[in-house]
């Protein structure tokens, strides 16, 4: 889970760039970096950290120009500590690209091979995005002729690189000189969003980005999500073209963007995620109802923020009281992205207060938005107990997470997921509840589509089923086997 954006501006565009990511950044937070492009210069700085720790008034002052775009990385692949690995990639032929990416690649071991042996280019670190740049250098190397830059040839370059990428990818690179190119992998499952705003009289100024609210705050009109398969190019001058480039495109989107990555005031393949979390807990109260006394619980109570909408839901159809147990501090970051089990544990405490008047004697209903490792939940379940609650039941709007999750999510070991190999009695126990209750995989499936065209979700955390039909056994134990803890 990375967060992207791309912008062609009538003006300097490096602080459009940097609030962005600052909006964004809720999606990473291991590191960020911005490129420009001025004329055929392109300009580049990326650091560790937060958008707001990385960036001096000296480093913005050196990213000129009116193309630009920006990434916050959480890292999946790759070293998290290392700057190096941080994006956007660079490669200097043909013209000069600049790469931002956020999803993973599943084929990098054949990539790596085919780069080196059949490409003969040269890769310096582990990044599935410096594969990603290299391919598409390469496959825009064979259809450039001269200095003049065709739409078509990009397109069709982007077409021969899908039929080599496997994988989840929305991607934007800035081509030096010529312009801004945005493409998604075929089944659309990491998401990215086009937007546009008047500049001058007839004209237009561009964005792309992971999620609407970036185009919401920078005041431009929502014009459509880029298709799966499909590529935009918008030249330095403003003008737009898009093409299908994927024979067979079908928009599967990442279900875990709805449950918990995106922000709930963003729409994604026209969905509202503050909207699809409201009937999450919709579902969500009839299987707790079902499975649960009602005797047993006297408050509901959500984990901030993600699971508020669905947690007020819960607590509005079941007729029980809606009260805030737990006080977040708002300056350490979401402990789902932090690196490794020591650094989440430690984090527990610092990110969240029980307040013990809201607790005490009292049968609690705790709503997260998931369990994934169960670090942060064990922690939270002690909390509740130490500040005095008689009984607790804790709920998850989504599924048990049972299987790795290889499109972009960092859960790549079936070893840390506290749902693998457990049945959920199994899992109270193992949390320290007295109740667990779990979304059904169709409730959650129901209440992400509900009114939307889109009749399928990318659920493989969930149920084992990986939409690209190319993650086998083997690869998911290399997978495992490489992991940096």
């Amino acid at each position: 889970m990375c967060g992207i954006v791309g912008i062609v501006s009538a003006s300097p565009v490096n602080q459009q760039v940097y609030d962005s990511l600052s909006l964004l950044q809720h999606r990473g937070q291991d590191s960020t970096g911005m490129a420009t492009s001025e004329g055929r210069v392109i300009h580049m700085f990326k650091a560790k950290g937060q958008v707001r720790e990385a960036y001096r008034t000296r480093d913005m002052r050196t990213l000129l120009g009116t193309m630009g775009l920006g990434h916050v990385r959480y890292a999946t692949k790759g070293n998290a500590s290392s700057e190096e690995e941080a994006q956007p990639f660079y490669v200097n032929a043909p013209y000069g690209i600049v790469l931002v990416h956020n999803g993973n690649l599943t084929n990098t071991r054949e990539l790596t091979k085919e780069l080196f042996e059949i490409d003969r280019r040269h890769l310096n670190t582990s990044s599935d995005t410096e594969l990603l740049v290299n391919v598409l250098a390469h496959e825009l190397q064979q259809q450039v002729r001269g200095s003049d830059l065709d739409p078509d040839q990009v397109f069709d370059a982007i077409q021969t690189l899908h039929e080599r990428v496997e994988g989840s990818y929305a991607a934007i690179a800035l081509i030096a000189g010529h312009g801004m190119l945005a493409f998604r992998d075929p089944f659309g499952i990491r998401p990215l969003v086009l937007g546009r705003r008047p500049a001058g009289l007839t004209g237009y100024e561009y964005v792309v980005a992971s999620e609407s609210l970036v185009l919401e705050s920078g005041g431009y009109e929502i014009v459509r999500d880029v298709a799966p398969g499909e590529a935009v190019f918008i030249t330095k001058s403003g003008e737009m073209y898009s093409r299908q480039c994927s024979p067979n495109p079908r928009l599967i989107p990442c279900s875990f963007e709805y449950v918990y990555l995106a922000r709930p005031d963003s729409i994604m393949n026209g969905i509202s995620v503050y909207d699809a979390r409201l009937r999450l807990g919709d579902r969500l109260a009839d299987t707790i109802a079902q499975y649960t006394p009602m005797g047993d619980i006297d408050v509901v109570m959500p984990i901030p923020d993600s699971s508020r909408p669905a947690a007020m839901q819960v607590a509005q159809k079941l007729g029980i009281e809606y009260r805030e147990g737990f006080y977040k501090n708002r300056y350490v970051g979401r402990t789902f992205i932090m690196p490794g089990q020591a650094e989440r544990k430690k984090s527990v405490k610092q990110k969240l207060n029980a307040m013990g008047s809201e607790f005490k004697g009292k049968n609690i209903l705790i709503v997260d938005d998931s369990i994934v490792r169960g670090t942060t939940s064990k922690e939270i379940v002690q909390m509740a107990r130490e500040a005095g609650a008689n009984k607790v039941t804790f709920t998850s709007a989504a599924p048990p997470v049972r299987f790795p999750h290889v499109y972009g999510i960092n859960m790549p070991t079936r070893s840390e997921l506290i749902a693998h190999g457990r049945k959920i009695p199994d899992i109270a126990r193992e949390l320290g509840a007295d109740y667990m209750i779990y979304q059904e995989v169709a409730d959650m499936k129901s209440a992400i589509l509900e009114g939307s065209d889109i009749t399928d979700l990318e659920m493989s955390c969930f149920t084992g089923d990986y939409v690209t039909g190319t993650v086998t056994d083997e690869y998911l134990a290399w997978v495992e086997a490489n992991q940096l803890s």
